[in-house]
């Protein structure tokens, strides 16, 4: 048995996923965004990489 993970393959330079948040968390994530004039998803991505990476988040 292999414990590897499988390789993740994506043809494109993005990849759709749809995750489901707590209200709030999305209202903030929304607030945030127009305030910094970026997006939802935007924010998504900036805090998932900083998460990742092992990073502090301004």
């Amino acid at each position: 048995m292999n414990d590897q993970p499988n390789p993740i393959s994506c043809p494109d330079d993005t990849q759709q996923i749809t995750i489901l948040l707590p209200c709030r968390l999305a209202e903030r994530a929304e607030k945030y965004a127009n305030e910094n004039g970026n997006t939802v998803t935007g924010v998504v991505i900036e805090a998932l990489d900083t998460f990742l990476r092992g990073q502090k988040a301004d």
